[in-house]
């Protein structure tokens, strides 16, 4: 494609070294309808005839056709899928597939093919968040009145609905799926026309590409067109943000997993065994989720290391955004698919969670506001409720254990009705503000959920 202006051929170790035809050909889709657009343009402008165009659009299709049946072969020789496709098409029509590249260039070829992708995936990554929340609700609605202990530091701390924490994690992925909508507006933007970097002497109608691409605006600046990857760092992140999400779920499963929780079992569809010991039950999928986490990040760190020293505008360090966006977007998808699914096959041990919550020490802090509520300040009742405890450790009973002469004899104003508050359940009644683990209000919650999922 530059045979003019070098007389010698390309070295075969550099075109090894510079192609990316074994990972961009997935684009093959989004360069058809670019160029298929990009056509209809020149054809617009006079620099087509209307056969012409016609026979490059139906020559496009019909490589994407070959593409999707498997019977297209890439040539490496060719360095990419944007000059792949441009040859095959010259090749099968002639004369008119080589005026297809007129007034563009692949700086701003790429930088489309490249919003067009992201676009469609950030569009199936959020289709696979709301599915994993919905598995989410509904297990949680199918153990709405299990409570297990809610944790700090992984000590035990008080009383939660096991839907209330399970609802947390969905309050979690809708802040990643906003983040995904919200990211996809600046994906959404249309570069082609910017050409290699200050556009062409041949003006095309760039707003009518963009509404045969339906895009809704146009990129502003050449320069920046075609060496703008912001976007995809910028998904590259709320892609991250999301791992983290699910890592964060995983751990919890792999904890309630375990023979120390035993709060739920995990279906044998999605769990291994091992090579040596007969009895283990692995969690392979959430260990795999948390581990690959790792990925995510490291694939957001490679595209901004890759960007942070490049001078204006396109430079070829730039074909280095490919593989992490592409990793990013497979191992996401793929975790956010396995982890709804395994979901569906968790089951949860009520009469283990029941044990584990049966601690009277997760009220301590109920009985703390009981003082307050009886005119004792907090720090004074908190240090009177740390002395109960220090005194069921030394009597080796628990808060329940007290008689109501040992709770006087810390402050006079306990009354015999303490003892109705030493129970998970009065304390999660008794916490009915908005975002509370009051039954009510997780029954809401739960509902709400729902119905924004179902719809």
């Amino acid at each position: 494609m530059w045979k003019g202006r070098f007389k010698t051929e390309t070295a075969g170790l550099l075109k090894k070294y510079s192609e990316s035809i074994s990972f961009d050909w997935r684009l093959y889709r989004h360069d058809v309808a670019g160029s298929i657009a990009h056509s209809r343009a020149l054809l617009e402008s006079g620099l087509l005839r209307p056969a012409e165009q016609k026979e490059i659009e139906n020559g496009l299709l019909q490589i994407r056709s070959d593409i999707e049946q498997g019977e297209f072969s890439f040539d490496e020789n060719l360095e990419d899928i944007h000059m792949n496709i441009e040859a095959a098409l010259t090749k099968r029509i002639g004369d008119a597939g080589a005026k297809l590249h007129t007034a563009r260039s692949r700086n701003d070829q790429v930088a489309l093919d490249l919003r067009l992708y992201l676009r469609e995936e950030t569009d199936a990554i959020i289709a696979f968040v709301r599915s994993l929340q919905r598995s989410l609700v509904a297990l949680g609605g199918r153990n709405a009145a299990v409570i297990i202990p809610g944790y700090t530091h992984l000590q035990r701390a008080q009383p939660v609905l096991f839907a209330h924490h399970l609802l947390a994690y969905v309050e979690m992925f809708q802040r990643d799926a906003d983040r995904l909508v919200d990211a996809r507006k600046r994906i959404n933007v249309m570069p082609l026309g910017s050409g290699a970097i200050a556009g062409s002497t041949i003006n095309l109608n760039r707003e009518l590409i963009a509404k045969l691409l339906d895009f809704p605006v146009l990129t502003q600046n050449s320069m920046d067109a075609v060496s703008d990857r912001d976007f995809a760092c910028e998904l590259l992140a709320a892609i991250a943000i999301a791992g983290m999400h699910l890592s964060r779920l995983s751990e919890d499963l792999i904890l309630w997993a375990s023979s120390e929780f035993k709060f739920i079992t995990i279906s044998d569809a999605f769990t291994t065994g091992s090579s040596l010991m007969p009895q283990k039950k692995n969690p392979d999928v959430a260990e795999l989720t948390r581990g690959k986490t790792g990925r995510l990040y490291g694939n957001l760190l490679s595209l901004l290391t890759t960007l942070k020293g490049l001078p204006m505008t396109y430079n070829r360090d730039m074909q280095e955004d490919k593989e992490p966006v592409f990793d990013s977007i497979d191992t996401i998808k793929a975790a956010l698919e396995v982890v709804a699914a395994m979901l569906e096959g968790v089951d949860v041990e009520p009469e283990k969670c029941a044990e584990a919550v049966d601690d009277a020490s997760l009220m301590a802090t109920d009985l703390a506001d009981y003082l307050v509520k009886k005119g004792v300040p907090f720090r004074k009742a908190h240090e009177i409720i740390g002395r109960s405890v220090s005194l069921c450790a030394e009597k080796k009973t628990d808060l329940r254990g007290l008689s109501l002469d040992d709770y006087r004899a810390l402050s006079p104003v306990f009354g015999p009705e303490v003892f109705e508050m030493l129970s998970a359940e009065a304390s999660l009644a008794a916490r009915t503000n908005a975002g509370a683990p009051s039954p009510d209000n997780v029954r809401a919650q739960l509902k709400k959920w729902k119905d924004i999922l179902d719809a």
